[in-house]
């Protein structure tokens, strides 16, 4: 680590070659229990009968408060640049059964 002007500590982050190109998604789904909060991130495509999970994130309570933080924050920077971000109301069911316990195909 590498400390800056503001005496803040740097961290230095390694991104291997497979997961820097990234993975798209349109839908996340979340969940939580008493001791983690489960983010899945999946794509779903118009003619496809089902999403696709193509990532799932386990954080603590305590992570996902930051990135919930963090998120408005670049939200807010992003809206003051480029202007609001409008979303669809659009209210999406997810089957029965479909969440973190959900055993693998």
């Amino acid at each position: 680590m590498e400390q800056n002007n503001n005496n803040k500590k740097e961290l230095g982050i390694e991104v291997p070659k497979e997961v820097a190109t990234g993975t798209y998604a349109n839908l996340a789904i979340i969940s939580h229990s008493s001791s983690e909060f489960i983010i899945d991130f999946a794509r779903i495509l118009p003619a496809m009968p089902k999403a696709i999970l193509s990532s799932r994130v386990i954080m603590t309570p305590e992570n996902a408060k930051q990135l919930l933080i963090a998120l408005n924050d670049n939200i807010k920077k992003f809206e003051s640049q480029f202007g609001e971000i409008r979303t669809k109301q659009e209210k999406i069911t997810i089957p029965m059964g479909f969440g973190p316990n959900t055993p693998k195909a």
